[in-house]
């Protein structure tokens, strides 16, 4: 069973998807994104599974929740640098999102 010092490893910030685009040589169905995580973290890509419910252009600007501190994944030769997270969902995945207007980096509290 996980701790609460557990989750406070976690470093969990807002970001803005920049740029999403096409993964064909993923093994699913996968979509490569740029999430910029602000000033201090900077530009961080992640491999998303999240085709069923977004096209590349939907995503373009939208926040998202990201971890920031997991080591870098080789996915299919990209290297995959943040957890963008989401839920499962009416058969895919579905981001989790700010309600509101938030800044990006602003750490999860």
């Amino acid at each position: 069973m996980a701790t609460f010092d557990d989750f406070l490893k976690l470093d969990i910030r807002v970001g803005e998807i920049v740029k999403a685009e096409e993964f064909p040589k993923a093994r699913n169905p996968a979509y490569k994104l740029t999430v910029d995580f602000g000033d201090e973290i900077g530009l961080k890509n992640s491999s998303a599974q999240i085709t069923e419910h977004y096209t590349p252009e939907e995503l373009l600007g939208k926040l998202v929740l990201g971890v920031v501190n997991f080591p870098p994944r080789n996915i299919a030769g990209f290297q995959s640098e943040v957890l963008v997270l989401g839920t499962y969902s009416q058969g895919g995945v579905v981001l989790i999102q700010p309600e509101r207007e938030v800044e990006k980096g602003d750490k999860l509290g």
